[in-house]
């Protein structure tokens, strides 16, 4: 049986990527995305870009888009008021972890407050279950690796926007605690990457990239002379980071069996999930695999540590293939081909 799913900042990378999975397990989905950090607020009253490639691709329509911020109750009210909907899955969000410390009331504003309006629209429209988009930023610098969802969240947080999301998840625990009828699958996304193996959608972002692969991506194909690699003196094994990437269409198809465990006879309350792969990869391994995959050089320079970043975070993802029947199942090559298909198909992003 389909469901009405609304999906705020569907618009965005991950929130596009995971319509093309809804949308092809015979889901209705309705998008809520103020667009400010995707292609189509150049565009008022159209499509954006990014969703009409989704319908492109599933040869499915998309039921409703609202250009709507998510502190604007009235016009958030009105879209619930036209629609049956059964569950939201929330990915609606400031993303950038630099930028966050330098920016923290636009953070906790858009994040958190933007959250709690959503949820209030969503209780007064009965509608209580929700996928929440969260990070392994919440874990703040691990205890212990792989990380698993036991570790302690929201000590030593080291940026606003892991802040965000901590206090994001704990209201949402504190609501299924008060009111029975709550159901809250939190996923704890690590780095996601890569794009959909068309080639149509992929990471499109304003300006200048926060992420590494969409930054290495525009250097491979002419757009930026270099990459600046933060820092290469960290305890790691060639000194730079080390992150677990996965696969933005594995993470994709992790909201989808979140949903059907969400929508279960047998679950009720809250659950949070780590999404991941469970292997590490440095920042200079993922320069190599990248060249390799493009066939191009990947020039770079080594500059000072980056504020709010940790050394290591690599995922434990037993408890989502143990209760969600989710693993990953792609590799680093496969992530370095798809999102350079996608960049060098769409060298300007969605423009």
């Amino acid at each position: 049986m389909g469901l009405t799913v609304l999906v705020t900042g569907g618009a965005g990378f991950v929130g596009s990527h995971t319509l093309v999975e809804l949308l092809e397990a015979g889901h209705q989905v309705v998008v809520v995305d103020n667009c400010c950090n995707s292609a189509g607020a150049d565009h008022p009253g159209k499509l954006p870009p990014a969703l009409a490639r989704v319908s492109a691709i599933t040869g499915k329509t998309i039921a409703a888009f609202y250009m709507v911020s998510l502190l604007d109750r009235a016009a958030l009210g009105r879209v619930f008021a036209q629609h049956q909907v059964d569950v939201v899955i929330h990915f609606a969000a400031l993303k950038a972890v630099g930028e966050s410390v330098k920016k923290p009331l636009e953070y906790y504003t858009n994040n958190v407050a933007g959250t709690i309006t959503l949820l209030e629209v969503m209780r007064e429209a009965g509608v209580k279950k929700v996928v929440y988009s969260s990070s392994a930023t919440v874990y703040g610098t691990p205890q212990y690796l792989p990380t698993d969802e036991r570790h302690p969240t929201g000590v030593g947080l080291t940026n606003t926007y892991g802040r965000t999301k901590h206090m994001c998840e704990h209201i949402m625990k504190d609501l299924a605690a008060a009111d029975k009828e709550w159901r809250v699958v939190v996923l704890r996304y690590f780095n996601p990457v890569g794009a959909h193996e068309s080639g149509r959608i992929g990471e499109d972002p304003r300006g200048t990239p926060n992420n590494l692969l969409p930054y290495i991506a525009q250097v491979a194909v002419g757009k930026r002379e270099h990459l600046y690699v933060y820092g290469d003196d960290y305890d790691t094994p060639d000194g730079t980071g080390v992150r677990d990437y996965i696969h933005v269409m594995d993470l994709a198809r992790g909201h989808v069996a979140a949903l059907e465990k969400l929508c279960s006879q047998e679950f009720h309350g809250a659950a949070a999930y780590n999404l991941g792969t469970g292997t590490g990869v440095s920042v200079l391994q993922m320069v190599e695999a990248f060249a390799r995959a493009s066939q191009r050089k990947v020039p770079y320079k080594v500059v000072g540590r980056r504020e709010g970043d940790v050394a290591t975070m690599v995922a434990s993802c037993t408890l989502a293939q143990d209760q969600l029947g989710w693993t990953a199942t792609r590799d680093l090559h496969q992530m370095c081909v798809d999102a350079w298909r996608w960049q060098s198909q769409n060298p300007n992003g969605y423009e």
